[in-house]
């Protein structure tokens, strides 16, 4: 019997967690991922001057025996280290919080710039569309965030209308630099009531370089209230908040970009590590099925895997 063709759009943390527990099994799948890099929200963002920001997720946390063995071995590899902040020790990625999703995605066949447009059943299995390209499997795996997989299955679909409960919540998050060091010796800041919800110092990390940068992410309710606003105008307003808070002037930013998440954090979430049909030829997953954390990610996946490898067993 010919080995089944597994497909796997993303290559965020559920995506490559999900392939890593198949290949440990001998099964090789291939995976689809929009950007230039892997690691979806595990994120860095370089700029000229040595400048590094992790605008993305911001640490990890592990409960479960799994995650902590996978961060433990990645630590081991110097590809992870503690981070002691607000009084809690996380980790992050070294030197950069997508070195976690690099080393995960280490020899594992990922078509990287590949964005999948749609995708349909196609006799036992499914074909995805990626521009001029398309791909068949005999199963595929979509660790999409929920509003993006139901744009490519189809709203009518019956494992659509599963998912439609689910709710993730955006954030807008500003990246910015400072000509001199402001007097702050915190490594994070948090206020969930304030305009920046979440404040770094990317210094304080494990690895990074000693620079004056820092990564402010908004609060859900104001990235929502300025979802669509100009980008320059949000840098403006996030920039003068961050400035406020560390008690510096605005103009002495030598560095001030924003980003928006359209989908960061799940306030609704599936309440089960993963969603397939009764064929158990079509998943989804991600960390929108279980809470807003990278563990559920690393859940979800290791999870649609082990369910794939028990159907073909």
């Amino acid at each position: 019997m010919s080995k089944p063709r597994i497909g796997i759009i993303g290559a965020g943390m559920a995506g490559l967690a999900c392939a890593r527990s198949l290949a440990a099994s001998g099964v090789s799948p291939t995976l689809l991922d929009k950007g230039r890099g892997v690691g979806g929200r595990l994120a860095t963002r370089r700029a000229p001057g040595g400048l590094s920001f992790d605008h993305g997720a911001q640490y990890v946390t592990a409960r479960s025996d799994g995650f902590i063995a996978t961060l433990n071995s990645l630590c081991d590899n110097g590809e992870a280290a503690e981070w002691v902040m607000e009084g809690q020790t996380a980790f992050t990625g070294v030197p950069s919080m997508n070195a976690l999703a690099k080393a995960l995605a280490e020899g594992l066949d990922i078509r990287r710039e590949t964005k999948a447009d749609r995708i349909e059943a196609h006799g036992n299995g499914w074909t995805v569309f990626a521009g001029s390209d398309s791909f068949v499997f005999d199963v595929l795996i979509v660790t999409a965030p929920a509003p993006q997989t139901v744009d490519l299955l189809g709203g009518d679909h019956p494992l659509a209308r599963q998912i439609a409960h689910v709710r993730l919540l955006p954030c807008w998050t500003l990246m910015a630099a400072f000509t001199q060091p402001p007097d702050v010796t915190w490594a994070s800041r948090r206020d969930p009531s304030g305009v920046l919800a979440w404040i770094s110092r990317e210094a304080s990390k494990p690895g990074r370089a000693d620079t004056a940068a820092f990564v402010a992410q908004a609060s859900p309710e104001w990235s929502k209230d300025h979802l669509d606003h100009d980008r320059a105008d949000v840098e403006t307003l996030l920039l003068k908040a961050l400035s406020d808070t560390l008690s510096v002037d605005p103009g002495s930013a030598h560095h001030a970009a924003a980003h928006r998440w359209l989908y960061a954090k799940t306030e609704t979430p599936l309440g089960s590590p993963f969603l397939n049909n009764a064929e158990a030829t079509l998943y989804f997953g991600g960390d929108w099925c279980l809470g807003a954390r990278v563990e559920a990610a690393w859940q979800s996946g290791t999870a649609i895997a082990e369910d794939v490898l028990r159907q073909l067993a």
